[in-house]
């Protein structure tokens, strides 16, 4: 069994993994990243000679810029970057939700466009992109106010520690079985603890990790380099008694002073890190700056003989924080990936070579143009005004003591092989990195008559697909880990119902009772000339659909014609498809109207219906009446035989009376 490590031996690891990275870092990849920086930015090649052309190419700048529009293009025109999709039909509504929800997170919680912006320009330039996700924790004030409070309503509220007052109004008022009563108004701000996922780009210069890493999930030792004020350092650790004597030296730390950092400030003497800055007393301490180094680090801690992933920070020779976590923060994404290397290629390492190259021909061009156009002279020694020949103006005049006293000397003419060599690296960079004149729009004579849509879009392909072969590499090893990130930091962490606007609906969302994990795809879209066609073929499917119903053919319905023509309108660049069309599923469904034919046979049936029940009624009637004369025949009837009764009683009793 191992022992346990004590925080002397984990301060010695963590300053030699530090040491070793930074050795490492600094002896290769910063000065690769150096240099691409200068060619990026312009800079002299320290080659130049006095006198003569001094022109620098921007082949490297050129090229990152162009084909960040593209990566842009394909991952932030659309709604929906990423897409959860399920693992059975009870997940369906879930991963819509997060879907909705993780791109709502990325695009209005963190500046989406912004970060993407950055991390793309970092990868390009400087081989491997670096952004940190992580779960922001901090105090939010809320306002509430709360009327009619009575005086033990308003003390339980007031005497609350995480409450304060902001306006308070007292008044009277008379109740028939308590008096008078006193009634309180109050505002108060309440501190609530919450949090969000919080994304940040990290300078690849402030980024550290183990010279043998492949990637950051296996790498043994990964660093974040910051710098930070004494006053920062004493409000992000506010339980501990931070003294400047013991965090070391500030900075006066040199490895601060590494040549990339160096070069990345240089263009525009943004920061202090220029040549020839010496450093200075600070008269406020708290405005001393530390290097801080958030690590991040596998390491057998406990002794238990399984090795656990550590978060140390330490500042000089303090440990300002010791713990254990799930995961690394970062994500990296590179354009030019190495199997089994963390570092890739950038652009800039492709194209810096053509960008010398070009430069130097460009120099010597414009050094031969000036000869032409001003030329140079032989002279007779002490025959000729040297002042009058070198001020060049028109109309000036040389004076000479001699006729041949000058003579002009013959310039070469420019070579068109020359100009041959500028138009054949022109075409290796387009064959490197994928950025064509014809994508650029800068060919004249890419749609002449005699030119095809097809050759046009079979060059345009071919470039193109070093780009889309980019944007895939960006998206499978970069954008679906950073968005898997924030999905499972949501799940982990956001434990409370929240309503945000999702598909123009306010919706309550809690991602702490969706599923364990949703599998993760990456929205990556076309290309503009892919997408030319894809609208070309979306075009003919709706008008085919669109014949096939008309003719009776029942392989298309409505909700079929919604979704082609939702794919159309998104393929045209347009974001919300509600705007544009109405699903037929969201439509109260209708009873059918029925066609003439049927509503005129309709219509004689309803005549018909009442032409016999007029008649029945009459027949009705008619039974009526009869039965009315039947009952009336039978009273007659009853009345004669009551009357021919009475007359017999009386015959009898007049014969008994008689007798």
């Amino acid at each position: 069994m191992a022992n346990e490590i004590s925080e002397d031996e984990l301060l010695t690891r963590v300053r030699g993994e530090i040491t070793d990275s930074l050795g490492y870092m600094g002896d290769t990849i910063s000065q690769q990243r150096e240099q691409a920086m200068e060619y990026y930015y312009g800079l002299p090649f320290g080659n130049e000679v006095e006198g003569r052309s001094q022109y620098v190419d921007s082949t490297v700048q050129d090229t990152v810029e162009w084909i960040k529009p593209s990566l842009m293009r394909v991952f932030a025109s659309g709604d929906e970057m990423v897409k959860f999709t399920p693992h059975g039909p009870e997940d369906v509504q879930m991963a819509e939700q997060a879907t909705d929800y993780v791109n709502y997170v990325f695009t209005k919680d963190n500046p989406g466009w912004e970060i993407l912006y950055s991390w793309f320009t970092d990868a390009l330039l400087s081989k491997n992109g670096i952004v940190k996700v992580w779960w922001d924790d901090y105090d939010e004030p809320q306002r509430e106010e709360y009327t009619h409070l009575d005086e033990m309503e308003y003390e339980i509220l007031v005497s609350n520690p995480e409450v304060e007052e902001m306006h308070h109004e007292e008044y009277v008022e008379e109740d028939e079985a308590m008096g008078v009563v006193a009634y309180h108004d109050v505002v108060i701000s309440r501190t609530r603890r919450t949090g969000k996922v919080k994304i940040e780009n990290i300078p690849p210069s402030e980024f550290l990790i183990s010279r043998e890493s492949k990637d950051i999930q296996d790498a043994r030792f990964i660093c974040h380099r910051v710098e930070k004020s004494l006053s920062d350092l004493r409000e992000m650790y506010p339980d501990k008694d931070l003294d400047p004597e013991e965090l070391g030296a500030g900075d006066d730390d040199m490895t601060q002073f590494s040549a990339e950092r160096l070069e990345r400030y240089a263009f525009d003497k943004s920061a202090r890190y220029w040549e020839g800055w010496g450093g200075e007393e600070y008269g406020d301490e708290g405005l001393r700056n530390y290097w801080l180094h958030e690590c991040f680090l596998k390491v057998d801690y406990n002794g238990d003989g399984i090795t656990e992933l550590r978060k140390v920070c330490i500042v000089g020779s303090t440990i300002l924080d010791n713990e254990e976590i799930d995961s690394v923060p970062f994500v990296s994404i590179t354009p030019i990936k190495i199997p089994h290397k963390f570092f890739g290629l950038s652009i800039a390492d492709l194209v810096m070579d053509l960008q010398l190259m070009k430069s130097t021909l460009m120099r010597n061009l414009m050094d031969n143009m000036y000869n032409q156009n001003f030329g140079r002279y032989a002279i007779l020694e002490g025959q000729a005004n040297l002042d009058d020949l070198l001020t060049q103006r028109p109309g000036g005049v040389v004076r000479v003591k001699s006729p041949n006293a000058v003579t002009p000397l013959a310039t070469p003419a420019l070579e068109p092989y020359s100009f041959q060599m500028l138009e054949y690296l022109d075409g290796v960079r387009e064959s490197r990195a994928g950025v064509s004149r014809m994508s650029q729009g800068l060919n004249e004579n890419a749609l002449t008559s005699h030119t095809t849509a097809t050759a046009v879009n079979a060059v345009m392909g071919a470039a193109q697909s070093r780009v889309e072969l980019i944007a895939r590499n960006f998206a499978e090893t970069g954008v679906k880990d950073l968005m898997t990130t924030i999905y499972e930091l949501l799940m982990k962490n956001q434990d409370h119902e929240r309503v945000v606007m999702l598909r123009n609906q306010w919706v309550p969302v809690r991602p702490d009772v969706w599923n364990d994990k949703f599998d993760c795809t990456v929205s990556v879209a076309l290309g503009q000339g892919n997408k030319d066609q894809q609208m070309a073929h979306l075009s003919r499917m709706l008008q085919f659909a669109g014949e096939a119903m008309k003719g009776g053919l029942r392989i298309v319905n409505e909700q079929n014609m919604y979704n082609l023509g939702a794919s159309l309108v998104k393929a045209m660049g347009f974001q919300n498809v509600d705007d544009y069309l109405t699903n037929p599923a969201t439509i109260p469904q209708q009873q059918e109207q029925p066609s003439p034919e049927d509503q005129a046979t309709m219509m004689e049936a309803q005549i018909k219906k009442q032409e016999l029940e007029i008649k029945a009624g009459e027949l009705q009637l008619k039974a009526q009446k009869i039965q009315q004369e039947y009952e009336k025949l039978q009273i007659d009837s009853s009345l004669k035989q009551q009357e021919i009764n009475l007359e017999r009683e009386q015959k009898r009793a007049v014969a008994i009376g008689a007798t």
